[in-house]
């Protein structure tokens, strides 16, 4: 959000403010890069956590690159003020805590390009504020007592979950929402309600996720009542992910994500469908990852083919240089020769060094990814990107990290994409690409073009 022109402007009246907040608002320097604003202040209940809280985020930024200023005074909210900072976290407020005109600017402040970060009581904040309503994606309901869950990462890509086992088991206070976000957001992780007790939303209870909102960021997670919580190593990684993407400092795919099954989950039965086409293998790590060793191969899915449908699946390069080649096949018949699908099929390509038909979000040797966009939207070797590949008829789309980067629309008679098989590459003995979570959507067989 905050460009340098607009900290040179600001940051003399923005000291003088900061100064005046309840306890001082320490920044830890003034360097040029990101910042983030800390904001605890409450009307209603008050945590005993929130010292632990602001400590933390402060040393979250002194690991992650970021400069961390720390208020309670809501004059911090101007739109001078606020433009200063590449997003805002919400640390345990309650209650009303802005007025009209402060509630004005930070909404111009998120429709400009502001991100929003919301911890824990962060839901239980404005309740008649529409646009933070919005903004937070789920206002607070209830909560059982203090007591031990599990949480089911369902996201293993964002940078806020990307780190975490698929089953997170630790102890908070469990807040239940007085809706559902998933329809509006792209939940990250999710509590077992039969895993404690008190949990009120049957069955399917979001506890983090993330959504682009009216030209801004939002981030939330629930967890962070108890001052333990900001000394547990996975919940300081699972906050400092969170805040990373907020401030653009990561990218993930953080569109609403509903009615897509598994092809692979992470589990050996998973496999059960797929075969290995050619020389080379994937092997399956206990992360549920598989990466690719020698080749050239395929990985493909023998069960049945597809016609119309959006496909997801995380993947992430091994080598920092980003030459690892790897790539995802659509519209080939079934075969267990990897060149069938090179010469039936196409091939959307993961390799960041190759000419720009051949490399990151093209399809292969046809048309070249938007490398502006591309580049904007890629993560670096060793972090996961997200692919959307969706097919309707000929036509061929692909998003990375929720960003459209390519459209291809098949004329070769001798291809479709109409009908046929999916897999993933295995390029040869020096390439190394992980994939986590293939899923599916089948589309109804006539769809507008448009989105």
């Amino acid at each position: 959000m905050r460009s340098t022109s607009r900290y040179a402007t600001g940051v003399v009246g923005a000291a003088l403010l900061l100064g005046c907040v309840s306890g001082p608002a320490s920044s830890q320097d003034d360097t040029e890069g990101k910042r983030v604003l800390v904001f605890s202040k409450t009307a209603g209940f008050r945590h005993d956590s929130i010292p632990e809280g602001v400590a933390a985020v402060k040393q979250l930024g002194g690991q992650g690159g970021f400069t961390v200023d720390a208020t309670e005074n809501a004059g911090a909210f101007t739109s001078s003020n606020l433009r200063r900072y590449d997003a805002v976290v919400f640390l345990s407020t309650t209650g009303d805590v802005l007025d009209a005109r402060q509630q004005r600017a930070f909404e111009g402040y998120i429709r400009a390009g502001g991100a929003y970060v919301g911890v824990h009581a962060a839901a239980d904040t404005e309740y008649d504020w529409a646009f933070y309503g919005g903004l937070a994606g789920a206002y607070f309901q209830s909560h059982p007592a203090i007591q031990p869950a599990t949480v089911h990462v369902e996201d293993h890509a964002h940078p806020a979950t990307s780190g975490l086992e698929r089953a997170w088991n630790r102890t908070d206070e469990w807040y239940n929402y007085r809706s559902n976000p998933r329809e509006r957001a792209h939940v990250l992780a999710s509590l077992d309600e039969s895993s404690y007790t008190g949990g009120t939303m049957q069955g399917d209870h979001p506890i983090a996720w993330c959504q682009n909102y009216q030209g801004g960021r939002s981030f939330y997670t629930g967890g962070g009542h108890t001052k333990e919580s900001y000394a547990e190593p996975a919940f300081r990684t699972h906050l400092l992910g969170g805040i990373r993407w907020a401030i653009g400092e990561a990218e993930a795919d953080c569109r609403p994500e509903t009615g897509y099954r598994p092809l692979f989950d992470g589990t050996p039965a998973s496999l059960d469908d797929w075969r290995q086409a050619g020389p080379g293998s994937f092997t399956l790590s206990d992360d549920g990852t598989l990466t690719s060793s020698g080749g050239m191969g395929m990985l493909w899915y023998a069960t049945s083919g597809f016609s119309s449908y959006s496909l997801k699946l995380d993947w992430k390069m091994a080598s920092d240089s980003g030459d690892d080649n790897s790539g995802v096949f659509v519209g080939f018949p079934a075969s267990d020769d990897p060149w069938s699908a090179v010469n039936n099929g196409y091939e959307i390509q993961i390799d960041a060094t190759d000419a720009a038909d051949r490399t990151t979000g093209a399809v292969y040797g046809f048309k070249s990814a938007d490398l502006r966009k591309r580049d904007r939207a890629l993560n670096p070797p060793g972090e996961w990107n997200t692919y959307e590949i969706r097919v309707e008829g000929e036509r061929l789309r692909v998003w990375l990290n929720g960003v459209q980067i390519n459209d291809f629309t098949n004329t070769d008679p001798a291809r479709s994409l109409v009908d046929g098989h999916l897999g993933i590459q295995n390029h040869g003995a020096e390439d190394k690409v992980s994939f986590r979570d293939i899923r599916i959507k089948e589309l109804p067989a006539k769809v507008s073009q448009g989105d």
